[in-house]
This record gives C-alpha cells, structure tokens and sequence, in this order.
C-alpha cells in the first residue's frame, strides 16, 4: 500500500517539480515519481512508462513484467523499485490542443508543443483545424472553436477588410468599344461570364451547371485585368479585385479568414465578380517545399468554390501568364473549368488598339495607325497603348505655350520612345539586368 499523506503530497506538487523530493526522507520514504504503462515491449521485459509531462522513459529487466497497459506505478529510482499505485493518483485534468488528423480510431493533437493521440470520439462531430477540449481518460470532450486557436492575440477581422478589395467599375466608365481588339476573347468572355450573371434564372430553369470560374490566360498586358472590369460594369456587379499576394496576412489563419469574409460578402450582392490578378502567386502548386500558409490559402479557396451556390450569382476570375503554375485542383470541373487565352494581337488587332486609345484624346490630323500596327509585331496591348502617354508627354511643352492636342508627329514620336524602351528591357533581359 502506498502511505496516505505521501499520496497527497505528491499529488499536490507533482505539476510543479515532476519528480518529487520527499522533505523529511526517513518519514516519508525515498524520492519517487509517478508513471503510468504505456506500452510492454521486447517480449515483456521492457516496460515504456509515460510520465505527466508527456514524456516516455524506459525499464528493463531478464523476466517479463506481469503488469497490464494503464497501470500506474510510483517509481522509486534508487531502489529500482516499481510499486502500483491508486489509478487516480493519475492526473486527469483537461487540457486544450488542435486536431492535426482525425482517423477512424484514433485522433492527433496538437497541444503546448506536444504531439497527443487519444481515441477518436464518434459521437462528437469534428475535423481537423478546430480547436478541442480533450483529457487523457475520455478523449476529446467537447469543442471549443472551428478553427485553430492562436498562441497570441491578433487584430479583429470584421467585415471591413473586404472593402479595400471593392472596387468601383462604375467609375471607369469603359465598355466593350474601348476594348481593342480580340473580337474573339470579348466574345467568348461574354458567352461565360456576362450570359450567367443576366440570365442566370433562364439558365436554372434550362438544367445547366452555371460558370463558377473563368481563367484568363496569356501574356502581361493583353488587356485581361481591363475585360474583367468592363464585364463587371456592363452587368452592374459589384466587383472584388485581389492582386496577387495581397491576400496573405502575416497572422495564423487570417488570410483564410479573409477570403471567408470576402466570399461572404460577394454571396450577398444581387450579382457579383471576384477577380483574383496572378492568381499563380496566391494559388501556386502544392507541394512539399510548398510555404504552409500558400497550402492553407489554396485549400480554402477550393472549399469556397466547391461551396457557392449557382443561386448566389458570384463568377470567380482569375487571370495569369503562369497557368502551369497554378494548383491543379483549382482547374478541375466545377472550379476554374473554363479557360480564355488572350494571345498577343495580330496586325488588325493592334490597328483596332491604336484606334480605339486615341477615342478618349485630344487629337488633330491624320494617324499612321496601320504602318505603326506593322511595326509593332509582337507587342502588348499595354505597350500600344502606352504610345499615346508618350505623345501626350511630347504634345503638352511644345511651342511657347505647349499644345492640348496630340498630332501625328507625336504619335510616331511616342513609338520611337517606346520601341527604344521595349528594347532596354529586352538588352537588360539577355545580360541577366539592368547595367
């Protein structure tokens, strides 16, 4: 039998010390801690013996131990003495972890830095990511939160994040005719995006599967950013545009939160587009070397998609020059299952460009648009456009009061700049960078 007042002694300080050094040695025995059999080994003649912290220490002996698993003992070192002890003399209290992964018999958590399993309970609904009360004994208790508690406290999220995302297409005041080309791309955008968000009612009552994603595709300055705000404004939704990793929070969880928040609020507009520009930076293939937060950020994007319903009138767009970059769940059926690739424009299409720029300009006199299309193989949209600023910089100081408006001569002039620019970048590109 184990003395009374030694019991309760070591009960009352073993969460302190761990092992116990007995004041009064002759009266109350020699130093001694508590353990409980976790696991009998090496055909019985190793016991494995959990401590209270966690920790696992190892006895030996040349005849096999008759003692079953969950048995507590007090272990006396000196003596190499095990005695059994009363089972409640095992502490038992509640502690607090997150579950890391749920099996059908058993559950790992995360808890103070240490890695516990306890028998999964089938009767309490829960996955991994919440947040659990869980003991020894019993397992998992109860749950405390849906989500991942945090070590520290971080700033409260509200609904208002999301309104630097919301942008105000209404004011751009573009429509598809300053759209410059690629008749092909604006039609087909409207055929997937523009058709669902009008006559998305007409599309139900038909038994079709509505557009949840649309991927724009091609090279940077092909206009995908500007066709995606132009179909937002032409259907009066309103529009959430997240460039790049400006998503990511430097907290536990909140980028997912985020996107939460900002899916939350797209769901309750009459209709509405969330435009995601390089999505391959914030969606990136998961791997192993993979950053955890860009493999969190993706599977919550994946469990947004998959769960907006056809009814809620959203349309996901993401544009990128990187498409093989992207995680391959994402462009699975029901996700981004559509692709529209903005190829460089053609000789029409870069004339249509030139043209439908200047429509917005002060301008006098005739235009070499098609002999400066046929020297522009090769070129972006963008860089078209990017002509007319150059013009407009040589229009507004010439002459002894500057002119307000933009002439043939500085047309040509906002070419050369340009084309003298493009190829800068491409001589700093073939020596690794600028001098």
């Amino acid at each position: 039998m184990v003395d009374e007042s030694y019991v309760k002694y070591y009960s009352d300080t073993w969460r302190i010390w761990g092992v116990v050094a007995v004041p009064d040695y002759e009266e109350m025995g020699p130093p001694s801690y508590i353990a409980r059999v976790r696991a009998l080994v090496n055909q019985g003649r190793r016991l494995l013996l959990e401590l209270p912290n966690g920790q696992i220490v190892t006895v030996d002996r040349s005849e096999p131990f008759d003692i079953s698993v969950g048995t507590v003992l007090l272990v006396r070192e000196e003596e190499n003495h095990l005695e059994q002890a009363p089972a409640e003399l095992w502490p038992n209290s509640p502690w607090v972890g997150v579950v890391r992964l749920k099996l059908e018999d058993v559950t790992v958590i995360s808890a103070s830095g240490l890695w516990r399993t306890v028998a999964t309970n089938p009767d309490l609904d829960y996955r991994e990511g919440y947040t659990v009360e869980a003991d020894a004994t019993s397992g998992i208790l109860r749950v405390l939160a849906k989500y991942p508690i945090r070590d520290r406290d971080l700033p409260e999220l509200d609904e208002s994040v999301v309104d630097k995302f919301e942008q105000d297409v209404a004011a751009d005041g573009i429509t598809f005719d300053d759209f410059g080309g690629l008749p092909q791309v604006v039609a087909r955008a409207k055929e997937l995006i523009e058709v669902p968000l009008r006559f998305g009612a007409n599309l139900a009552r038909i038994g079709a599967r509505p557009t949840k994603g649309v991927l724009f595709t091609g090279p940077p300055g092909t206009g995908k950013t500007m066709l995606a705000r132009i179909i937002a404004g032409q259907t009066n939704c309103k529009f959430y545009e997240i460039s790049g990793p400006e998503i990511f929070s430097k907290w536990y969880g909140q980028s997912e939160e985020i996107l939460r928040l900002l899916f939350h609020r797209a769901g309750q507009q009459e209709r509405a587009i969330v435009f995601f520009d390089e999505i391959d930076s914030v969606a990136g293939q998961r791997a192993d070397e993979s950053h955890e937060a860009s493999r969190r950020v993706v599977a919550q994007l994946l469990t947004l998609m998959d769960g907006f319903d056809s009814d809620e009138h959203v349309v996901v767009i993401a544009a990128t020059n990187r498409p093989q970059d992207i995680d391959a769940a994402l462009r699975r059926p029901g996700r981004f299952d559509w692709e529209i690739h903005f190829p460089l424009p053609d000789l029409l299409d870069r004339e249509a460009i030139l043209r439908t720029s200047a429509r917005a300009l002060s301008t006098t006199g005739e235009f070499p648009f098609r002999s400066i299309a046929q020297q522009t193989k090769g070129w972006s949209g963008a860089e078209l456009s990017a002509i007319w600023r150059e013009a407009a910089l040589l229009a507004a100081p010439d002459g002894p009061g500057g002119r307000s408006t933009i002439i043939a001569e500085d047309f040509v002039g906002g070419y050369e700049r340009v084309n003298t620019q493009r190829s800068q970048v491409a001589r700093d590109s073939l020596r690794g960078g600028p001098a």
